[in-house]
């Protein structure tokens, strides 16, 4: 009987490094969804800086997989 390797997954996606965060734009439910400035590291967009909405902990220089460069999140505006 052979031993089978373990299948390992490619992640689809690009990478992108957090450059800014903006702690006066929080949203959701209960503020958990951060707006993030990101520069993409590769693909077409490569240099690009975006805004996205992330949930969860961040900080400036973490590198997060974004599934794609097209969409760019809208500024919130505080009332």
């Amino acid at each position: 009987m052979a031993e089978q390797q373990p299948q390992v997954r490619q992640l689809s996606g690009y990478l992108a490094e957090i450059v800014e965060i903006n702690n006066k734009a929080k949203t959701g439910i209960y503020g958990e969804i951060y707006s993030v400035s990101c520069r993409i590291l590769e693909g077409k967009d490569k240099g690009r800086i975006i805004r996205r909405n992330m949930l969860g902990p961040a900080k400036i220089g973490d590198i997060i997989r974004l599934p794609d460069t097209s969409r760019e999140a809208k500024e919130i505006r505080v009332k």
